[in-house]
């Protein structure tokens, strides 16, 4: 399958996949797509880091992304159970340190959808002792359709989404919510609740372009990216859009392989 690699924080240099075939390395861009690099083996992927990660900033982890950095392992699956997401996250944080003391450039496990899944985003937050969590999305056209917007809460709070006019939609922490566009955008309004008090954060408008794949990341980050010039990051939570065009991209993948 295809791997996408993007870092909660600051960027993520000299990464690469142990897979069958040729290793190359790769930059995870701070919430946004970099090249994605093709995979081949076992379901609970290593992902290792050379050196001190050529490429990579060198700037402090945030107090927020410290607090909320993700849980070892989150899967989206809708046929996996909480019970046995438990058990995998105690399972594969033991295993990480286990394989790190005869690898110790080994830096996050994945644990990745099917073998039906043929396109994966894996987003890794800081962790102790240098190494990160990974969040896997599945990003198969079927949980991730042309011409919609996936969102999803990563924040710790509960949210409330009212997209082109419909219901609210609660989201708890690590739910997602697939929503159409309509004429090419989506209105919608954020909420998000404090306590026993629900505040709003914003009503917006953003477009869903039909040829694209898109995601929103609502988090709570104190992360540079977010910043304005004046260094605030203006609402309480913040927001990440990734934004895919498969047809332009195969298309790009196709001239590269023919000028080599």
């Amino acid at each position: 399958m295809n791997i996408d690699l993007i870092a909660w924080g600051d960027s993520i240099g000299g990464l690469s996949l142990k897979s069958a075939g040729k290793q190359s390395k790769v930059t995870a861009h701070r919430f946004s797509y970099s090249t994605p690099v093709s995979y081949f083996g076992p379901v609970i992927m290593e992902i290792h880091q050379s050196g001190s990660g050529s490429g990579a900033s060198k700037n402090k982890i945030s107090t927020e992304d410290k607090d909320h950095e993700l849980s070892p392992l989150i899967v989206e699956d809708a046929e996996t159970n909480d019970a046995n997401q438990g058990q995998a996250k105690q399972g594969l944080a033991l295993e990480l340190e286990k394989r790190r003391k005869e690898s110790p450039s080994l830096v996050a496990l994945a644990a990745l959808p099917g073998p039906s899944c043929r396109r994966a985003t894996v987003l890794l937050a800081p962790a102790d002792a240098g190494t990160f969590t990974a969040y896997v999305i599945d990003d198969d056209p079927s949980k991730l359709p042309l011409g919609q917007l996936r969102i999803h809460n990563l924040s710790p709070l509960t949210i409330a989404m009212r997209c082109n006019g419909q219901v609210n939609k609660e989201l708890k922490t690590r739910d997602t919510l697939l929503v159409p566009g309509q004429n090419g955008q989506l209105i919608y309004e954020l909420a998000y609740k404090l306590g026993e008090e629900w505040k709003m954060q914003e009503d917006n408008i953003m477009p869903i372009r039909p040829t694209e794949q898109a995601q929103m990341l609502i988090l709570k980050s104190g992360n540079s990216f977010f910043a304005s010039t004046d260094g605030s990051t203006g609402g309480f939570l913040q927001i990440a859009t990734l934004r895919r065009n498969p047809a332009q991209q195969a298309a790009a993948e196709a001239a590269k392989k023919t000028t080599q």
